[in-house]
């Protein structure tokens, strides 16, 4: 058994180290120079149990709709926030005035329908898909965050912590270290269970040298992991003890909705003004998902989604007010995931069913602020099994994060992610970041309805790949009519769907950051 199986079935590795293998010298170089020498920070807020997108960015412009397919558990027209700029068009829930308020200030981006072809609605298996980058064909035991770390901090975990690099590179808050900070079987982070006593690690344990036999080397190995955890254990200890951190009043506290999730914030921020320099942290909370009483019967604005997002904006509002007043805003950078949305209509339990596509949340100074993407369109002839069609691959946002936030190169985050996938406008330009380009309404359908084909017209922006995508009503993808390199220009094509059923299908442009989604219908 090598080192790598024994830690699988280790209980006792907390924090795991691999070897590099498989990356080409030029993009290690790269992602070598761009971790250890920044001290931006990553916060990820993982929300289990898969979000009810349309209650929590409401689309008022499709509110009619909304309320014929929802009505049982449908925000009051009246009672939601709208979002600034976007012409009436789109609200928050009226629980996430903590959001708002970051809205306002500029401190929010809203990155609408991200979600993956061919959606899969297990609750377990679509975590791992968003946990890992995979494509959904693919099962995958390393993270994204996992594969980033294990090249960025070579050799990990032996020598570690050391003279560059004393503090631990990831801490997981309030859980277990779950498949994103893995790579190859192996904890890329150190755990931080208790949130109430972040100093509850393991005190100083003298350990006798190893002897030498058939398992030497895995004691020997095991014991380095302890080393580790109690070196770690000492610098996180002075960081949560570093005077000069005041909290801000506004986290939620005892039996407010968002506690346990604020208590994790909260530990986050106190390292990051202490003198941490951990370049990722993970927090989640849980409970998302909502199948039955979801709100409350005459009161759609109040009961269990409702507590769940007041918690989530309040936790984070805080979390922000928390590291302005610290100074330290400008270096961190949060965002917010879940494993999949809901279906649009709702079912008959005041619940939602699982879905595919939903909103994701950026927050921190560096984000640019408002929404990404368009809201939903809503079809008459939604039923039971539709989806919100999805307009941004989550590939796309984490993308762009490792190369606008992390400061890796095309290349690099290519070789993270295992593939190609463009960076969106999401995150302020940075010395390490590409230009983007932008485009307006670059994708036209016609005739639609239709009964066996339509003409798609459709514009390329940039020099180079460009792919058009149909999708049918549960989020399959039924034709890839175009996946190719092009020059800046207009083109069309006719689109045949005569041997599919009738029903909604959804025709997705991909060009660079320039994406589109755009509603087809097809006749008998």
């Amino acid at each position: 058994m090598d080192r790598r199986s024994f830690l699988r079935t280790s209980a006792l590795a907390s924090v795991g180290g691999v070897a590099l293998r498989g990356w080409s010298q030029p993009v290690l170089e790269a992602l070598l120079r761009s971790a250890p020498n920044s001290d931006r920070v990553l916060v990820v807020v993982q929300l289990f149990g898969g979000n009810d997108g349309l209650n929590t960015v409401i689309p008022l412009d499709q509110y009619g709709m909304l309320s014929l397919l929802r009505a049982n558990i449908l925000i009051p027209e009246n009672q939601a926030l709208p979002l600034q700029g976007t012409n009436g068009a789109t609200a928050l829930h009226p629980a996430m005035t903590g959001f708002k308020e970051l809205w306002d200030n500029g401190k929010l981006g809203i990155v609408q329908s991200v979600g993956y072809p061919d959606p899969n609605f297990s609750h377990f298996r679509s975590t791992d898909i968003w946990e890992t980058a995979s494509s959904g064909l693919q099962v995958l035991s390393d993270g994204w965050l996992g594969r980033y770390l294990d090249t960025a901090y070579p050799g990990y975990p032996s020598g570690y912590p050391n003279g560059s690099n004393p503090d631990p590179i990831a801490i997981r808050v309030g859980g277990a270290i779950t498949a994103g900070l893995q790579a190859h079987g192996v904890a890329m982070a150190t755990a931080v269970n208790n949130t109430s006593n972040v100093q509850n690690l393991t005190g100083g344990v003298f350990m006798d040298p190893a002897m030498p036999g058939c398992s030497g080397d895995k004691l020997d190995f095991i014991r380095n992991i302890q080393r580790q955890t109690e070196l770690y254990g000492t610098v996180i200890q002075a960081a949560a003890n570093a005077s000069g951190c005041a909290h801000s009043p506004l986290y939620p506290s005892g039996l407010q909705p968002g506690a346990t999730l604020a208590n994790s914030l909260k530990i986050v921020a106190g390292l990051i003004c202490g003198g941490l320099r951990t370049r990722i942290y993970w927090v989640s909370d849980t409970g998302f998902d909502t199948h039955a009483q979801q709100a409350v019967a005459g009161d759609p604005a109040q009961g269990v989604h409702a507590n769940l997002l007041k918690g989530i904006s309040d936790a984070i509002q805080a979390f922000q007010q928390d590291i302005t007043q610290m100074g330290v805003s400008d270096r961190v950078l949060g965002m917010t995931f879940s494993e999949f949305g809901r279906r649009i209509k709702s079912n008959n339990s005041r619940g939602t069913d699982h879905g595919a596509a939903a909103p994701m949340f950026l927050f921190g100074d560096r984000v640019i602020p408002g929404m990404l993407g368009t809201n939903p369109q809503i079809d008459p002839n939604t039923d039971g099994q539709t989806n919100v069609p999805m307009q941004y691959d989550f590939r796309s946002v984490y993308s762009s994060v490792l190369q606008q936030w992390l400061c890796l190169d095309q290349a690099g985050a290519a070789q993270v992610l295992m593939g190609e996938h463009p960076v969106l406008p999401i995150i302020e330009q940075q010395d390490c970041s590409p230009v983007l380009a932008t485009g307006d309404d670059l994708l036209q359908i016609g005739p639609n309805p239709f009964v066996a084909s339509t003409t798609i017209t459709y514009t390329c922006v940039l020099d180079g790949t460009v792919s058009l995508q149909v999708f049918n009503s549960l989020g399959q993808l039924v034709a890839k009519p175009v996946e190719q390199q092009l020059t800046a220009g207009t083109y069309q094509l006719d689109l045949d769907l005569g041997p599919m059923p009738a029903g909604v299908y959804y025709c997705r442009l991909q060009n660079g950051p320039n994406q589109v989604v755009r509603n087809m219908v097809k006749v008998k």
